[in-house]
């Protein structure tokens, strides 16, 4: 049967979903507590997969999850502990059902679960999971008796995403004939005749008790199928020994009015599931759906039209004030600044609904952590309590995209570099259990993500040292780095303050992966470490890479952007305020020591004539600032960032351009550029000179 790239694109997001319910659900199950609610997340899951997958014919990811769900399901009984070797296999089968996906799409080779389920299968035989009489010794009162077949949550979840795949779910009820010899064979045809025309989701007795032999001569199913139900009947009643067969359409509905009479109950059957709400006599109250699945690419074209609506905004308030300073006020002025002021309002309201339908929570990202502390602390014989919070935080989808790596680093960095043994913290009077703080929270117009270890920290001296054994510079240069020059080593291509290489670190690239990539995306990313007590890596992230607000300047004839996240104040100073000290201009702004650099020398303008008050954008990044000389000042804007295009390239000291309300390119300045080469340490005017 083949099915559609949205269908199984829509497999695919559910997939991915159920998986990383199946992940974090399995963390849990190494912690001291109740697991239920734990386990019951895992079933469900498993369950959901099983079922989709064999509705789309994957039926490796059918066995696995088949063979996971017979195994939580002997859990949830109480007949099978959990244990740490349990667990693992439990992981294992998780990282295979991964690879199964990667299959589907492309991306893996051929997945082998022989050896998972092997194992899965090994965990089932080596522990009582059923105490009855054996097989064939049933007498007639153990036999399971055949009532009328009821659903639960996860099979009604099944059958509704079924349906939305165009699937039709029926009730189909068995009989076999009264001088049948080898029902449990029979019962075995009818199984294997129906998942050739769909997918049993679930019969009652259990499929185990049919395959045992537990039961009389009738059996319930509720079974998938875009079939026509005669042909499923049909199709049943073409095996021989069949006495009768019953098939109903089963409908799910979301409430039904408790004195409702059953209607036409002997054609077809109702599940109902109780919502919240109010629900009365008179009929059935449906819960609607309040989501829908777009795709990503519908999002950014959306988002580049909302582009194009702000700039046409900017200029048609640019048009109105300029008519009215032209032909002063009436009728047609007061409509046009009518006009312009409710299409500002509307394009500014459909600009924060588009960019909150981008918006996605950390969470997609979090949520992959806490497995590899698991799996790097028990490799390193390590023990880490990992603390996650700001889940709910939403990002930009393009920022999510980016930051997953240099996470990845950070956090295996802590684990590796940062967290000692249990015996190294024992012997240093700390718990023997180490904690690593993952945090994300929003900090004015950006998203603060810090990382948090209570390890060893990082020891400058040792640092300093090896970059003189490694040949970075000599002992005289060595002995002039500030602590922060130190550290700003640490995130230096090729270097590491690992001994060794291993699979884990060592290398010197992580770090230089983690600044490069975040600096892509204009954010910027901060190291603070005391000795002894631990690190926190500092991430400031834009909301969004599309839009931003500005601090527009005046250069020449020519309009420049600074982006607002870096500025950090706007003051006025006379010329003769300026010093000069080290063939470098500066100003004492409140006690503290500011380095100028004039925004004309930057763009290699002709220098400006003589005045008598300059205007200064004090940029900033952490504790480093650098003040820039512009001509005028001209105030705030939001401005949609467009690329310098492949013909321009990287262009020195620009970042971008973008569309004035004039219709002129305005040139967005690199601030971060700027403020890394250029800027310098805040430090006390009496100290420094």
């Amino acid at each position: 049967m083949l099915f559609s790239d949205a269908e199984v694109s829509m497999f695919l997001e559910e997939l991915d979903e159920k998986i990383q319910v199946i992940n974090e659900n399995l963390l849990s199950l190494e912690r001291k507590g109740d697991h239920t609610t734990a386990i019951q997340e895992i079933f469900r899951a498993a369950h959901t997969i099983k079922g989709s997958s064999a509705v789309m014919g994957y039926d490796k990811m059918t066995k696995l999850t088949h063979e996971l769900e017979n195994l939580f399901d002997r859990i949830r009984s109480g007949s099978l502990e959990i244990s740490t070797q349990l667990v693992d296999t439990l992981f294992e089968a998780l990282d295979t059902l991964k690879e199964l996906q990667g299959e589907i799409t492309g991306e893996g080779l051929t997945a082998d679960i022989s050896a998972v389920t092997a194992k899965l299968t090994g965990f089932l035989a080596g522990d009582a999971l059923f105490t009855g009489p054996p097989q064939g010794s049933q007498s007639a009162n153990s036999a399971v008796s055949v009532q009328r077949i009821q659903t639960d949550e996860i099979t009604e979840d099944i059958i509704r995403e079924a349906e939305l795949r165009g699937f039709n779910a029926a009730s189909i009820r068995v009989q076999l004939a009264p001088d049948c010899q080898m029902k449990e064979i029979r019962a075995y045809l009818v199984f294997e005749t129906l998942q050739q025309a769909g997918e049993i989701i679930k019969s009652v007795p259990t499929a185990e008790e049919i395959q045992e032999g537990r039961f009389e001569r009738e059996f319930s199913l509720i079974f998938l199928t875009r079939d026509d139900l005669d042909q499923v009947e049909n199709l049943v009643l073409s095996i021989a020994e069949i006495s009768s067969v019953e098939v109903s359409p089963l409908h799910i509905q979301d409430t039904v009015a408790p004195n409702a009479p059953a209607a036409n109950q002997a054609n077809s059957e109702t599940v109902s599931a109780p919502v919240n709400g109010s629900v009365n006599n008179e009929g059935l109250e449906k819960q609607s759906i309040k989501t829908v699945r777009v795709d990503v690419q519908k999002l950014d074209i959306l988002m580049n039209l909302v582009g194009e609506l702000v700039i046409d905004r900017t200029r048609l308030d640019r048009f109105a004030e300029i008519y009215e300073d032209r032909h002063g006020s009436g009728d047609l002025a007061d409509s046009i600044m009518d006009i312009s002021s409710h299409l500002s309002q509307v394009s500014r309201d459909l600009q924060v609904e588009i960019m909150k339908a981008r918006m996605l929570p950390v969470a997609n990202v979090f949520n992959r952590l806490p497995r590899l502390v698991r799996d790097v602390a028990q490799k390193l014989n390590k023990e880490i309590n990992f603390v996650v919070e700001g889940k709910e935080t939403e990002l930009d989808r393009n920022v999510i995209e980016v930051i997953g790596d240099p996470l990845i680093h950070l956090i295996r960095n802590a684990v590796d570099h940062g967290i000692e043994t249990p015996e190294e913290r024992a012997a240093a009077g700390k718990p023997r259990i180490g904690t690593i703080h993952l945090k994300a929270s929003y900090v004015e117009s950006q998203i603060m993500i810090t990382i948090t270890d209570d390890g060893q920290g990082i020891d400058k001296e040792h640092v300093r040292h090896l970059l003189v054994d490694r040949g970075l510079c000599n002992h005289e240069q060595a002995a002039r780095l500030s602590e922060r020059e130190i550290m700003e080593y640490i995130f230096a291509p090729g270097f590491s303050t690992a001994g060794s290489v291993s699979d884990i670190s060592g290398r010197g690239v992580g770090m230089d992966i983690v600044r490069t990539q975040i600096e892509q995306i204009n954010g910027s990313v901060e190291l603070k470490t005391t000795p002894g007590q631990g690190t926190t890596f500092s991430i400031k992230l834009p909301l969004t890479l599309a839009i931003i607000k500005a601090l527009m300047v005046e250069l020449c004839d020519r309009v420049i952007a600074f982006p607002l996240i870096y500025v950090v104040e706007t003051i006025i100073i006379r010329p003769v305020e300026i010093k000069h000290v080290r063939h470098c201009a500066v100003v004492v702004v409140r006690g503290k020591v500011l380095q100028l650099l004039r925004l004309r020398e930057i763009f290699n303008d002709l220098p400006a004539g003589d005045e008598e008050k300059l205007s200064v954008v004090v940029l900033g990044s952490g504790d480093r600032r650098i003040g820039i000389i512009v001509d005028k000042l001209i105030g705030e804007q939001e401005i949609v960032i467009k690329s310098l295009g492949v013909y321009l390239g990287q262009v020195p000291g620009l970042s971008g351009a973008t569309i004035l309300g004039d219709g002129r390119v305005g040139l967005i300045v690199d601030a971060r550029h700027l403020i890394k080469e250029t800027g310098i340490e805040e430090v006390a005017y009496a100290a420094a000179y």
